[in-house]
């Protein structure tokens, strides 16, 4: 290479070196001014290794599309071979785009002329609300109740509710919430517990810790001392009596030799009153004497919570007169399924919550006529979710919170079953109530609008919307640049891409659909299990068709599950009063679940899964087992599920 020429190579060397580090410099610049942005709005950014190199990287990439820039113009030869190769590309791209978006076309409108041959309604204008008279509706009772009720979207609206007393549920410093804590320096005496030795005179009260049965004795004088208790909804626990003034039991125990704590404290177990705190067995200085304290733990007075929650009444008052109009439709623009108004989630919640404590509350009171006034306003609030007086438009969420508010109300109900604090006339007006409680229908309907929105959502502009968080400002949440780029990328994926998502979601959540009969109040959990596993294996690989569908179609799994254990507690729950009916008339319960009918119960709900009877049987205890086979259709194995894994086990009733 002779010297001209490598002098030539340098100074392009030296050129494009500079080309390289101005376009480096400029990225690097830009992604840390990104950065500064994204730290302010508390958004995650990526480590400075990764920003070099995805600097090094634009920087390398800008210099290449210079020189190929460039390069065509050097010549009229080049010039024209770039423009044949432009025309050949932008052929095959056009080539590449029309075949896709017709292959598209075509399986989307085969899809949906089959989900319309099996009934299925694919136009969200069938969806969209009737008009509403104010005079009607629930949500236009009142400013109170339009404020707390919905969803608020302007900032006047969140203004307003701010300064908006009315219902506030949550305990706050301001409205001193009865809390009573245990410690070390606050631990309660509830049980003297007296050493007899042998030849001490015991006057017959004396429990002999040699008997088999001394455990249970002591134990049980320790329960009756402390009252009954109940766990709260919000993590409460509520106890029958005032236990800060509580006389101690005077238990005397007969004994050879003078036991330890240690050895008292195996008689006594630390979770004997779980609902209220940890126990612990002291030594005192008489070394024949030992106390039972409360070393840990909260509780709340039954009647002091309901003195403190006696500042909702008045709005209690109101909702339940709001109640009584026949419609519960939002007012706003449903013309778009993902910006439609929807309720106030966190104060159904809140109010669900506070009902059903004010309902123990009242049943560890002994005052079963107020519980039963306080458990109907809970029920009746599911209205507000149900959206009479067409049903429609139901969004999985709200179906989702109304499943979750009834196995709330069925485990309060099941509270005063088990505490036997219902009386005859609250059993026949719970039993009434829950003959009316239908979950599968309205979950159902959820699913299918779900598909309706799925395809109402899937267009370029909502995916643009979508991508870019414009959807999600209203809430808060930052809008990033690369939220702005991934928006803008939206434009180039073929149409029929997008029709192929359509058709994969619309298949995906009929075969969730399928796993319902909500006529005949069933579910198929092995056609739900099937269909999952289907589900998990399509999306173990990426594919163009499916990747709108990863984050439009939502966990169906878990919410068919949870909708079909809580209509069960139900079900159960109504067969359980007609149970207990049986028992207040005739002194115990009856062998079979056929003598309830039809003087308890008019007609005897079935198990939701596989439609067949539950399982009873009377018990040796004088209490009875009552049972559904369960998601894995355990039979009689009687392997108790547990909320945490309801797919496990039998769904028993617990008394």
């Amino acid at each position: 290479m002779n010297e001209s020429s490598q002098k030539q190579n340098r100074q392009w060397l030296r050129q494009a070196f500079w080309i390289w580090l101005v376009i480096f410099i400029a990225i690097a610049g830009l992604l840390a001014w990104l950065d500064l942005g994204a730290m302010r709005q508390r958004v995650h950014t990526p480590p400075y290794w990764q920003q070099g190199l995805m600097s090094a990287a634009g920087a390398t990439l800008g210099l290449g599309l210079c020189y190929c820039i460039r390069w065509p113009f050097t010549s009229w030869r080049h010039f024209r071979r770039t423009l044949v190769g432009l025309a050949i590309f932008a052929t095959l791209v056009a080539i590449f785009y029309t075949e896709e978006d017709w292959r598209g076309k075509r399986a989307w409108e085969n899809c949906k002329r089959d989900l319309e041959a099996k009934g299925a309604v694919l136009d969200w204008n069938a969806y969209i609300p009737p008009p509403v008279p104010d005079d009607q509706n629930f949500f236009t009772y009142s400013t109170n109740i339009l404020l707390r009720f919905q969803r608020l979207q302007t900032p006047e609206q969140g203004a307003a509710a701010a300064k908006l007393s009315w219902l506030r549920l949550e305990p706050t410093s301001s409205n001193s919430f009865p809390f009573l804590v245990f410690s070390k320096t606050n631990s309660p005496v509830i049980a003297e517990l007296t050493i007899l030795l042998p030849g001490a005179a015991t006057n017959g009260l004396a429990i002999n810790l040699n008997d088999s049965s001394a455990r249970d004795k002591i134990q049980g004088s320790i329960l009756t001392t402390v009252g009954r208790s109940v766990n709260g909804s919000q993590g409460f626990h509520f106890s029958e009596l005032q236990l800060r003034n509580l006389s101690p039991a005077k238990i005397i125990l007969q004994a050879d030799a003078l036991p330890s704590a240690d050895a008292l404290n195996n008689l006594i177990p630390s979770d004997l009153v779980s609902n209220i705190g940890v126990l612990a067995v002291a030594a005192t200085a008489d070394p024949a004497v030992f106390q039972v304290k409360i070393v840990s733990g909260s509780v709340t007075a039954a009647a002091d919570y309901i003195k403190w929650s006696a500042q909702f009444v008045p709005a209690f008052d109101e909702v339940r007169a709001a109640l009584k109009r026949p419609c519960a439709i939002l007012p706003g623009d449903y013309s778009q399924a993902y910006a439609m108004p929807i309720p106030n989630f966190v104060i159904m919640r809140a109010l669900a919550q506070t009902l059903a404590q004010r309902t123990q509350c009242y049943l560890l009171l002994g005052q079963p006529d107020l519980a039963l006034h306080e458990l109907t306003l809970m029920k009746d609030a599911c209205r507000i979710l149900e959206k009479p007086p067409t049903g429609k438009p139901e969004t999985l969420v709200e179906a989702m919170i109304n499943v979750a508010i009834t196995g709330v109300y069925a485990i309060t109900v099941q509270d005063g079953l088990r505490l036997r604090a219902w009386r005859e006339p609250q059993l026949q007006a719970i039993q009434s109530q829950m003959e009316t409680i239908r979950l599968l229908p309205f979950v159902t309907e959820a699913f299918r609008e779900q598909q309706v929105q799925a395809i109402n959502f899937t267009t370029k502009p909502n995916l643009a919307k979508y991508f870019s968080g414009e959807m999600f400002a209203a809430y808060g949440l930052p809008v990033t640049f690369w939220d702005k780029v991934k928006s803008h990328a939206v434009v180039f994926i073929p149409q029929g891409w997008i029709d192929q998502n359509l058709k994969f979601g619309a298949e995906i959540e009929q075969k969730e659909i399928d796993c319902f009969d909500p006529n005949n109040e069933q579910v198929f959990p092995e056609r739900l299990d099937k269909a999952n596993s289907e589900f998990d294996q399509t999306f173990s690989q990426y594919s163009p068709f499916q990747f709108i569908a990863l984050f439009s179609i939502p966990n169906f799994t878990k919410a068919i599950r949870v909708c079909a254990l809580n209509q069960t507690l139900v079900n159960e729950a109504q067969i359980v009063c007609a149970l207990e009916r049986y028992r207040l008339a005739h002194g115990e319960y009856p062998e079979t679940l056929d003598m309830l009918v039809p003087q308890f119960i008019e007609k005897l709900p079935r198990d939701i899964i596989g439609g067949q009877p539950l399982y009873y049987r009377r018990t040796d205890d004088g209490k009875f087992l009552l049972y559904s086979v369960g998601w894995d259709k355990t039979g009689n194995a009687v392997s108790p599920g547990t909320s945490d894994d309801v797919k496990k086990g039998n769904w028993v009733w617990k008394n």
